[in-house]
């Protein structure tokens, strides 16, 4: 059975969407956890008339503290063999468990394997990230998370994870802190050499609207420890460009928080060298984004 989590936060108005996604799912092997992140509207009475449906349905309901804490609790409510992160927002395409149970079967009984992941679409439509060119009529790809770059597997993806895996690696929880990356617990998963397998298919359906998270400019700077923790694993994990990348925009933040140049390097335990050419090359990569009617203005003004 597949476990669907759903942590969600004052979603009432959009959440039928993705309950309508599952009742006409082709296959019923799956159950809904929704976990409800101390909504003030009328989550509980919204789901509370969703009743004899043909697969099981948990409501959880728990004090305001973050999608990551909303997972762990999700997590100990699992009965399925899988996990599958949906968000509120979002829905599966009709035949989405019953594909996910097929590309199951290809990695079960293989150890090495954390689980399987698949693409994403825009609900408007289009493919949300990449897939590698070389690969675009392959079935599917075997990657860890670390190595998506490698890959060229960019951009939001759908991982369905197995359950006893997923409950060895709790998101770490920052005390007075509300957020932090899911990508810190792919990439454990990943520095213990579980691998996924990505497939080339659509089966997911997101929209980023303005109340979520992906669209908050300031989580970093309001939850920094959970930040500076997401930023030392990607230092520690990840190649070039993107622990690069990621110290650059960690200076950055810092500098909000007045914390200076040379904490910045002892803080994510590098060196000034590394953070000097990491800012040099976030600086010049931001450079190179501008119009360049824009930089051309600016080099007439800086050289006449």
């Amino acid at each position: 059975m597949i476990s669907i989590i759903t942590p969600t936060y004052n979603r009432a108005y959009i959440l039928p969407m993705l309950h309508g996604s599952l009742c006409r799912q082709t296959s019923k092997d799956f159950e809904w956890i929704i976990i409800d992140d101390g909504s003030t509207d009328d989550t509980e009475d919204l789901v509370e008339q969703w009743h004899d449906m043909e697969f099981p349905l948990t409501y959880i309901l728990q004090a305001n503290g973050g999608k990551h804490r909303a997972l762990n609790t999700g997590m100990k409510a699992v009965r399925g063999d899988y996990c599958m992160i949906v968000d509120s927002d979002d829905y599966l395409t009709d035949d989405a468990i019953e594909a996910i149970h097929g590309w199951i079967k290809h990695i079960a009984r293989d150890g090495n394997f954390a689980g399987v992941s698949v693409l994403k679409g825009y609900i408007g439509g289009g493919r949300i990230g990449g897939y590698p060119r070389a690969k675009r009529y392959a079935e599917y790809v075997d990657a860890t998370n670390i190595q998506r770059r490698k890959h060229k597997l960019l951009g939001d993806k759908a991982e369905v994870y197995r359950t006893d895996i997923l409950k060895r690696y709790p998101f770490t929880e920052h005390e007075g802190e509300n957020y932090v990356s899911l990508s810190d617990v792919w990439d454990a998963i990943a520095a213990d050499g579980y691998k996924i397998r990505w497939f080339n298919k659509i089966i997911y359906k997101a929209e980023y609207l303005d109340d979520g998270l992906t669209r908050d400019n300031q989580k970093a700077l309001r939850n920094f420890n959970g930040y500076e923790h997401s930023v030392k694993q990607t230092v520690t994990l990840h190649g070039f460009p993107d622990k690069q990348y990621a110290a650059y925009y960690y200076w950055r933040t810092a500098l909000k928080k007045r914390i200076g140049f040379r904490e910045v390097a002892n803080r994510l335990n590098i060196s000034l060298f590394f953070l000097t050419s990491s800012c040099m090359l976030g600086i010049a990569s931001g450079l190179c984004r501008l119009p360049k009617r824009f930089l051309k203005y600016c080099i007439n003004h800086i050289f006449r």
